[in-house]
């Protein structure tokens, strides 16, 4: 059987195709799941993003799977262990971030009951469903990812920019934007 049609974007790998299939654009409400695409997001700034698709499973083990309490607890010893670790990017603003980002992901969820409540709420708890013909019709940012970002900046997240937010509601399914010939959107 021949390969279905798929964003263009995720077409050079094997993973990327897995991750295009499997995750990307799927809405997402669990706290958990919610911080690993926010903490890989914010590694990503700058860089491609299946240059962190590759590192994931070592970002896993790095980061206690991702446990946000286990995160905002960690000591100076664990970030210097972290900066030395090869198989993540080992940006100390980055590192850094993962941690303080813990710390506020924790203090949205106090104030919200969980994180999920406080993110899906800018959309209404419904992802948004665009009509991208290709991929040069899908936006960088938007006025929400706009809005998201200085709320999240606010509330003391780093590498929380537009791109960045609205790259984050795309592959937590916040906002759908496959393109129109894409087999996912049927």
């Amino acid at each position: 059987m021949d390969d279905p049609i798929r964003c263009n974007w995720c077409l050079s790998s094997d993973l990327y195709k897995e991750y295009h299939d499997q995750e990307w654009g799927t809405p997402v409400y669990d706290d958990a799941t919610l911080f690993e695409f926010l903490i890989l997001e914010t590694f990503q700034a700058g860089l491609s993003w299946i240059t962190i698709l590759n590192k994931r499973e070592n970002f896993r083990k790095a980061f206690d799977n991702f446990d946000y309490k286990k995160i905002a607890q960690y000591s100076e010893g664990k970030i210097e262990e972290l900066l030395l670790d090869a198989g993540i990017i080992r940006n100390k603003l980055k590192v850094r971030s993962a941690v303080s980002n813990a710390i506020a992901f924790i203090e949205i969820q106090k104030e919200f009951g969980s994180f999920s409540t406080y993110i899906w709420a800018f959309t209404d708890g419904k992802p948004i469903i665009n009509n991208p013909k290709t991929l040069q019709d899908v936006p960088a940012t938007t006025p929400l990812s706009d809005a998201i970002s200085k709320d999240l900046k606010k509330r003391g997240f780093k590498f929380v920019g537009s791109t960045v937010i609205y790259a984050n509601m795309q592959a937590t399914g916040m906002v759908n934007d496959h393109i129109a010939d894409c087999w996912t959107r049927k």
